[in-house]
């Protein structure tokens, strides 16, 4: 990738300049707390943003943290307006963003500092945005100081170059950026209230069914009283293990793709573009080959992700399993493959498989013999089958808004890059049609 100054000299940028961070803000540190002081046990008046609360170019406040009054006197200069930018220097370098103004006036964490911007000679959002963009981080991968710790000295973000068009083109291009992230930060609430959703619907599914019928008290708890509980293996038609055999970095020319663990959501996703290569016995592969329907459950991990399971669907070439990995089918007995995937996935969340596996001090695992008798409820197959509906419809809903973010994301990224360098002028863009894409996702 081109520097700066060739980029921008590359283009007809009328009454633009390249300066550095140093010429249009004052670069100032934040501060730890004093030695042996603590965070205050309740809310005071006094919150302290840490690195871990930069999220989204502002600020989670769902985590934050306060000053006990003596200790804030102690710190007091060490605060963050809201006219401010933060970027973080060490740890995770170059992290940028502004507070809400709930926060005016808060302490800053050592690990990040605050640009005091000159108004007069850039737009704050316009500084933030830049400093997110891919040539700026590559400039700040380039000043940071590899220790244990990575650091970012005060003097290096002074020192990172900057374009500075006119101060209302500035406006303008922030307005624009502005318009696609909030569209994302949308898309994250519905991501996060439609999950919120399908956690609700499978505890609702599973301990009351599709009728919200009487329960019955069971060895795995509450069920609906039409519900049979019955062990695993006699429900389904076979269970075996995955390949054992270590994944190479680098991938084999002539391999098959595996699906690992990694390759597994929580919410029981496969992420097919992800999938590596290995090489493997002719005959191993045609015997462990996944077929469409054939339930993934991941039997070993730690302990919060063992029993994350997903339902293997047609790929346009052989695809197997690797050995953590236990291959559940359904064939044509009892058990619908979506409906078991379902519901191993809330076994994961209410802690049934950490609970029943035995432990290793980071390890967890419940193997092809543990699972074979475990208890599961069991509704009639037509009941099993409109169930998984119900939950397709709201995982369908998910990877709309899935879909609708990463698209975003890269007009974001895009324009980004464009408007910053001046390959793409704010005044050449069509307005309506940006709009009608971030609102539908097509212009």
């Amino acid at each position: 990738m081109k520097n700066l100054e060739e980029l921008v000299i590359a283009y007809p940028t009328k009454g633009w300049r390249i300066a550095t961070v140093g010429d249009v803000a004052q670069v100032k540190g934040g501060k730890r707390l004093p030695k042996g002081e603590k965070f205050a046990e309740i809310v005071t008046p006094f919150p302290y943003i840490r690195v871990t609360d930069f999220v989204g170019f502002c600020v989670d406040t769902s985590d934050i943290r306060y000053l006990r009054p003596e200790t804030q006197a102690a710190i007091r200069r060490y605060t963050i307006s809201m006219n401010d930018i933060y970027i973080s220097i060490a740890g995770s370098i170059g992290i940028t963003g502004m507070i809400p103004s709930e926060l005016e006036g808060a302490n800053l964490t050592e690990n990040a500092a605050k640009l005091v911007v000159n108004h007069q000679l850039v737009y704050t959002r316009f500084l933030m945005y830049f400093l997110s963009s891919e040539i700026a981080q590559r400039e700040i991968r380039g000043q940071t100081v590899k220790n244990a710790q990575p650091k970012l000295a005060l003097a290096r973000v002074a020192s990172i170059k900057i374009p500075v068009p006119p101060l209302p083109e500035q406006r303008k291009i922030a307005g624009v950026l502005g318009v696609v992230q909030r569209a994302m930060e949308q898309q994250e609430r519905l991501l996060a209230l439609t999950a919120e959703l399908k956690k609700a619907l499978l505890h609702k599914l599973f301990t009351e069914g599709l009728r919200g019928e009487p329960q019955k008290q069971t060895d795995i708890g509450p069920v609906p009283e039409s519900w049979d509980v019955v062990e695993l293996i006699s429900a389904v038609e076979q269970i075996d293990y995955g390949i054992s055999a270590p994944i190479p970095k680098t991938p084999p020319e002539n391999g098959v793709k595996i699906v690992s663990t990694a390759d597994i959501t929580k919410d029981g996703r496969l992420l097919y573009e992800k999938i590596r290569r290995i090489v493997a016995p002719e005959k191993t592969v045609k015997r462990l080959t996944l077929q469409t329907g054939d339930v993934l459950f991941n039997w070993r991990n730690s302990a919060e992700l063992i029993g994350k399971s997903a339902v293997f669907q047609e790929q346009s070439e052989p695809h197997v399993f690797a050995s953590f990995i236990l291959r559940i089918k359904c064939g044509e007995k009892k058990s619908h493959n979506f409906f078991l995937a379902h519901l191993m996935n809330y076994f994961r969340e209410t802690s049934v498989f950490l609970k029943l596996a035995r432990r290793a001090v980071n390890q967890a695992n419940y193997n092809r013999n543990e699972i074979s008798v475990l208890k599961i409820p069991l509704p009639t197959y037509p009941e099993q089958r409109k169930i998984a509906e119900v939950i397709g419809a709201v995982d369908a809903k998910l990877r709309h808004h899935r879909q609708k973010e990463a698209k975003l994301e890269a007009l974001f990224r895009t324009l980004l890059h464009q408007l910053m360098t001046a390959q793409l002028r704010v005044h050449d863009l069509d307005l309506p049609e940006l709009e009608a894409f971030v609102r539908n996702g097509k212009p």
